[in-house]
């Protein structure tokens, strides 16, 4: 008998979703509320690792990712002028014969993953959130933006990076830590030449292109910042196809005037991470996906971890009777995980800003990506 049968998901980014759709297949009512109305996952591309798509398997949408975004295979390490640095290889993860590396536009994964959460049966309500949490011994009560109260066995905390829920219930976490850099992500008409993640390293810069469909790509560049600072969004195309003039790469400059068009749909974000220490949970609340590991995109495994961990929930929610059992498994499975990505990812991040070895940062990713295809 599952610990829990009525369960409610703050959040419907991708971590939230995942736990609703597998809490769902486990027989487990749920509730989900999104403050967004539109339930719109906005961005450009999202590189999809093998344990992610090992993931998305779990969910029964792996095959959907084939048919509408690219799975390639292997990662190209180049320096910002061309010359290849190491290749590494991207098997598929233990336990599964998943593609090893892919990509896809993030809205229509996002796409992919809502209405797989409709169809399962996930009572979600758009344009609402929770005003009060109050628990008791047997449940806890909650109240929402557009007055109803209800009563759950879980709350489930999946509202993301800058979590209300995190802020009420664990106010000793301090928020999220710039580190230093920011990402630009762009679409891009793909080249022929371009069937992988490929990478360039540059001084303070590091640019990549990932297959998203038959016909595009998309581009990230990190750089350096030293300080958070604002860009005005009207001049986002101008400063990246700057930054892409910094990789004397033909692949690379024959894009820069794909930057300037429309179509390229640029988007820029600043960087910051955050690992709370376990125990996510107090009473019957328990915080998943970026709310307690958020990390920075140097793994490509921010939305996979968050993908995992509400699987991982979900089957030890359904595997035990007892909910703190349940919750103490759920830590012990998920804990050195998210540490390992958080962690590794904010060294490779260090690595580029203080112009590290590139050979220390190939060697760690692909240790870091060996470490990732080990079952969860």
């Amino acid at each position: 008998m599952a610990a829990v049968k009525r369960v409610l998901v703050i959040g419907g980014g991708f971590s939230g979703m995942a736990t609703a759709i597998k809490m769902r297949r486990h027989g487990i009512q749920v509730d989900l509320v999104e403050i967004d109305p539109e339930w719109c996952e906005l961005g450009a591309g999202i590189t999809i690792n093998g344990a992610s798509m090992r993931a998305l398997e779990n969910l029964g949408l792996y095959q959907q990712v084939v048919e509408k975004g690219c799975v390639t295979d292997g990662v190209s390490m180049h320096l910002a002028h061309g010359p290849l640095i190491m290749e590494l290889p991207t098997p598929s993860p233990v336990g599964s014969s998943v593609g090893g590396s892919g990509g896809i536009f993030r809205p229509t994964l996002a796409r992919i993953m809502s209405t797989a959460t409709l169809d399962s049966g996930v009572s979600v309500r758009l344009g609402c959130t929770y005003t009060d949490i109050q628990q008791t011994e047997s449940a806890a009560v909650v109240t929402f933006t557009d007055g109803s109260t209800h009563e759950y066995d879980l709350v489930v905390g999946a509202d993301g990076v800058h979590s209300k829920i995190r802020k009420e219930f664990f106010p000793e976490v301090p928020d999220p830590e710039y580190i230093g850099q920011g990402v630009w992500r762009a679409i891009m008409p793909r080249p022929a030449e371009i069937n992988r993640v490929t990478m360039w390293m540059g001084n303070h810069l590091k640019l990549g292109v990932n297959p998203v469909s038959d016909t595009h790509m998309y581009m990230f560049i990190t750089e350096d910042r030293p300080t958070k600072e604002h860009i005005d969004k009207e001049t986002w195309p101008q400063v990246f196809a700057s930054l892409m003039e910094h990789f004397p790469n033909p692949t690379v400059t024959a894009l820069i005037p794909h930057a300037l068009e429309e179509g390229a749909n640029i988007d820029y974000r600043p960087l910051a991470n955050l690992l709370v220490k376990t125990p996510w949970s107090k009473g019957r609340l328990v915080m998943v996906g970026d709310t307690v590991a958020a990390t920075t995109p140097h793994l490509a495994s921010g939305a996979g971890i968050g993908i995992e961990s509400g699987i991982v929930l979900a089957d030890e929610l359904a595997a035990n009777d007892d909910l703190q059992t349940a919750l103490d498994k759920f830590h012990d499975r998920r804990w050195e995980r998210c540490r390992m990505v958080v962690e590794n990812s904010a060294r490779l991040c260090d690595i580029e800003i203080h112009g590290g070895d590139k050979v220390e940062h190939s060697k760690l990713m692909r240790e870091s990506l060996i470490a990732l295809s080990q079952p969860i």
